[in-house]
């Protein structure tokens, strides 16, 4: 009777355990490259917006220098969700053969009307005047064939300029281009929001073209991945994860909530409020604000990735994307009355 006793006593502490174990919030990784410009980077600064953080998921903020890095953390199961540009996502799929890699959610489009678009850089008193000046010269990119490097690709080679042929590419982080571009170490750079608000850019440079112009209008450019096995293992906490992700975005994109907005930017990326004020605004890229993606757009860009010879063949993007995950989030929330 004693042993009986002990073994059903054992019996009940494995099931608590195992309840215990079951309840807890699933761990979920995610990557970001640029302070405010993604999302992950600010939105969880919003918790008290959030009612599923640490209870039914837990984020864990993973970061990189750019998105094609984010290719090889999927694969070795180092993230779950990884933010990335329409280039890494047609890699990822066709070149590591990720397909069952699926989009979930938006978080910035390029060109929008009434927003910015990425521009490039030369000095102003340099020797660039056009882009056909460019043949011979270097040109600084984040990385090979991320998001801002395809549009260069693309409009040199209207002008029929080819890479490694024609003219001389090396890579450099945001924060090291402007020193760089000033030093006359490169002859032509990119860069993006916030490195691009520097005071230096107007005053020692100007823009040479846009990314909007080189890939003929608005692009889908960074938007938020998860392979399907993780998504059929914790649909679940996904869906309460990207309700909470919609709940913060609403909140930082809307302009009632602006100087908030911009305070919490300062404060993450340790720059004056005064530095910050495009944050969502006309000055920076669109952001919408139930995290829906530009399917349409995204498939344009990776047409563009395709004629730049990034990628082998077509790809078609459509089946890739799963936005039941954030639609049945932000369908919970109740509109602003």
């Amino acid at each position: 009777m004693k042993r009986f006793v002990l073994t059903g006593a054992a019996a009940v502490f494995a099931m608590i355990a195992g309840a215990a174990k079951a309840e807890a919030p699933v761990t979920i990784h995610l990557a970001w490259v640029l302070p405010i410009s993604n999302w992950a980077s600010i939105i969880y600064e919003k918790k008290d917006l959030m009612k599923h953080y640490g209870k039914t998921y837990q984020p864990e903020l993973v970061h990189f220098q750019a998105t094609p890095a984010m290719i090889q953390a999927l694969a070795a199961g180092e993230i779950e969700v990884a933010d990335l540009a329409y280039s890494s996502l047609a890699i990822a799929i066709e070149n590591a053969g990720m397909t069952d890699l699926r989009i979930i959610g938006d978080e910035s489009q390029d060109g929008v009307a009434g927003h910015s678009t990425g521009q490039y850089f030369v000095l102003k008193d340099g020797p660039v005047k056009t882009i056909d000046d460019l043949k011979g010269k270097v040109i600084a990119t984040v990385a090979t064939g991320a998001a801002l490097d395809i549009p260069v690709r693309a409009m040199l080679r209207k002008h029929g300029l080819e890479a490694t042929r024609d003219y001389t590419v090396v890579e450099a982080a945001f924060p090291n281009m402007l020193p760089m571009l000033l030093d006359h170490k490169v002859d032509f750079i990119m860069t993006a929001n916030p490195f691009a608000r520097d005071p230096r850019f107007k005053d020692k440079t100007r823009v040479l073209f846009t990314v909007a112009e080189a890939m003929g209008g608005p692009t889908q450019t960074v938007v938020w991945t998860a392979r399907q096995g993780f998504i059929d293992a914790h649909r679940a906490a996904m869906v309460d994860m990207m309700e909470d992700a919609v709940r913060a975005v609403r909140f930082l994109t809307d302009p009632a909530n602006h100087a908030e907005t911009v305070a919490i930017a300062a404060r993450i990326s340790k720059q004056p409020a005064a530095n910050l004020d495009y944050v969502y605004g006309p000055e920076d890229p669109y952001r919408d604000p139930n995290m829906l993606p530009n399917i349409a757009n995204l498939q344009r860009t990776i047409d563009v990735q395709q004629e730049t010879g990034f990628l082998k063949q077509k790809l078609d993007i459509a089946p890739y994307s799963d936005l039941s995950l954030v639609k049945e989030g932000a369908a919970r929330i109740q509109p602003k009355s």
